[in-house]
């Protein structure tokens, strides 16, 4: 293990916590926002045990990376990522180090907007059953993990108990106006294709991502996490190959292990095994390094 896993923030943090989500816990400061981004774990809707370390801190600092590549496209949330800004909010600051992130408040935006380069998951299931994808007919004769012509919005309502649901663009509008679902659109296309180039460049294949925007002042930012191993399915370049399911670059070890286990999926699951912890910590280390060149 490289350090030792953050399963919560609520010993750590001096504020009154807002919202705790599988992987996010929310801590009001006011006209601001504390993010604290922990090492759980969640598949199948459910928070696995133990805790995986450093995966916290590779998605802060992961997406503080991108925001900071992607501010020149759109504006964002962030006001600063430096633990040692928080004072006496910070009960311990080396247990928080890395994996804090202090925003402005935003009103979200209730539209999870997704974008596939390629035809795999969720969206493949539905490309099987009805030859579209969110509504968008796509070419017959399409192969599973194909890159796709263009990149498709294939946007989906949030639903914060469960999982969201995959909805068409006329809906989409519908739910937020034409206008707004228009400029979500335009933003989450540019943001991934600005990703795709960046990463070919790496050695890595950009297969579909999820983007989360809010309003503030009734301008449109982008919120929540960008680019990160739980937002974005990343493939190496060296392991792409058709008709297959690809050993993404994420938590991919702890899907196979659940899905070889006799786990009925109704129920908590037993502990992830040392070695299954340890291999997941060890693709979230080094997809941070692959993308940004660094070390954490």
């Amino acid at each position: 293990m490289t350090s030792s896993a953050v399963s919560t923030a609520v010993e750590l943090v001096n504020a009154p916590l807002l919202y705790k989500g599988k992987v996010r816990e929310l801590y009001d400061l006011g006209d601001e926002v504390l993010i604290v981004v922990t090492d759980r774990i969640s598949a199948f809707d459910y928070v696995l045990d133990p805790a995986v370390p450093d995966k916290g801190n590779v998605l802060n600092r992961l997406s503080a990376f991108w925001f900071g590549q992607t501010k020149e496209l759109i504006e964002n949330h962030v006001v600063h990522i430096e633990v040692d800004k928080l004072g006496d909010i910070a009960k311990d600051r080396e247990a928080l180090r890395n994996r804090i992130m202090v925003v402005r408040k935003a009103h979200r935006i209730d539209i999870e907007c997704v974008v596939r380069g390629c035809i795999t998951g969720g969206g493949w299931r539905q490309y099987q059953e009805t030859g579209q994808v969110n509504g968008i007919e796509l070419p017959k004769g399409l192969r599973k993990n194909a890159v796709l012509a263009e990149p498709i919005f294939t946007p989906a309502a949030k639903n914060d108990i469960g999982h969201d649901e995959d909805i068409p663009f006329e809906q989409m509008q519908e739910l937020i106006g034409a206008e707004l679902a228009q400029e979500l659109k335009e933003k989450s296309l540019k943001l991934f294709a600005f990703a795709r180039e960046y990463c070919n460049d790496r050695g890595i294949i950009l297969a579909d991502c999820k983007f989360e925007f809010g309003l503030l002042d009734g301008k449109v930012i982008l919120i929540d996490e960008i680019f990160t191993p739980d937002a974005s399915r990343f493939w190496a370049k060296d392991k792409y190959a058709l008709d297959i399911e690809i050993d993404s670059m994420d938590k991919e070890p702890v899907r196979t292990y659940l899905a070889a286990s006799s786990w009925d999926k109704n129920s908590p699951p037993d502990p992830l095994p040392l070695e299954v912890v340890e291999e997941t910590s060890r693709r979230y280390l080094d997809i941070y390094h692959r993308l940004t060149g660094k070390v954490l």
